[in-house]
């Protein structure tokens, strides 16, 4: 169902016109309330919330000469959706432009309306969101030009390119030229849409290259869901290969394999994914997925700069989101 046309900014003169009260009066009653009489805070109030104004934060700033906003410095952004966001920021900065960041809760269709009405209070030149929106935002956010990537969920959580689960095929095409044959997979949570993705492209690669799957065990992101699965294995259905959902998850089936007797790669060739930067440490080192977080955050920032100045783009085309990186805790089945 379309969007309703966007009705007249009500303004504080229609609110002191319903309370009958003087604009002056509303105007302290925003600025200084303590200085009203409890009444006439009453009236004020009613006539906001039947109104349904908002202040216009610009105005106020240049009446008051404060802009109500404030800046919260943190770390370095090294988790996933940090990282996205710190590609984004960096490209912006790069434009000559500062971003305000802004968490919006509710289904998409209540994140579009709020979004809407910062559109319309917050003046932004611009606006990149990061999740999904209602299919109208474009509408509701008008005249201010809005890109929509979607590239995390409501929770956070990778979606779109973040979910791309293509390097699974490339480790089992690459171990099965090694001579590997029996496989298992320890998923991540699977509320995640990439733990999801790289379940299935697993199954569709065990199937497309004719290998053995040993079964598909339920993790969740943790060590331990790695280390009880390899350790919980029955010998005679021992694989010579694991493809771990993450880093952690694989650094726990080192670890169990460790116990077990099992050398990696020699018996055990483990793949993770993430790159953290203890993957290139481990002993032996883990073969694993750089994810380019940075660089989703770079590409939607870069579209919407250029939504901004209604220009193309010339930029080449942009590296891949995932690359393998081929380390110590993969090699041939012995004796091939």
């Amino acid at each position: 169902m379309p969007r309703a046309t966007t009705p007249r900014r009500v303004t504080i003169y229609d609110v002191a016109e319903r309370a009958q009260l003087s604009h002056q009066t509303v105007s302290r009653y925003f600025r200084a309330p303590e200085g009203l009489k409890p009444a006439t805070r009453e009236r004020v109030s009613a006539a906001v919330t039947e109104l349904g104004y908002s202040p216009d934060p610009l105005a106020r700033s240049l009446r008051t000469g404060r802009s109500k906003r404030l800046m919260v410095v943190v770390p370095e952004l090294t988790s996933s959706p940090a990282r996205v966001l710190a590609g984004a920021s960096d490209a912006a900065r790069g434009a000559g432009f500062t971003i305000d960041v802004v968490g919006l809760t509710g289904d998409a269709e209540e994140r579009t309306d709020r979004l809407g009405e910062l559109a319309r209070t917050g003046r932004p030149e611009a606006i990149l969101s990061l999740i999904p929106l209602a299919a109208d935002a474009q509408e509701a956010c008008a005249p201010v030009p809005l890109v929509v990537v979607g590239e995390l969920d409501d929770a956070m959580r990778g979606i779109g390119e973040l979910s791309d689960a293509s390097p699974v095929l490339e480790f089992l095409r690459a171990l099965s030229t090694l001579g590997h044959r029996r496989f298992l997979h320890i998923t991540g949570d699977l509320d995640f849409a990439s733990a999801r993705a790289r379940r299935d492209a697993y199954l569709s690669g065990i199937e497309s290259l004719g290998l053995e799957d040993l079964g598909v065990i339920d993790g969740d992101w943790s060590a331990a869901s790695g280390y009880e699965a390899i350790a919980g294995i029955d010998a005679s259905r021992a694989p010579t290969a694991v493809i771990a959902a993450n880093d952690v998850v694989a650094g726990g089936v080192v670890q169990a394999a460790r116990e077990r007797g099992w050398t990696v790669p020699d018996d055990l060739s483990v793949t993770g994914w993430d790159n953290l930067p203890l993957s290139g440490l481990l002993s032996p080192t883990l073969t694993t997925v750089e994810v380019d977080h940075e660089g989703v955050g770079v590409r939607a920032m870069q579209r919407l700069l250029e939504r901004l100045a209604e220009s193309g783009s010339d930029r080449p085309a942009p590296k891949p989101v995932n690359t393998v990186i081929w380390r110590g805790s993969t090699g041939a089945v012995a004796g091939h």
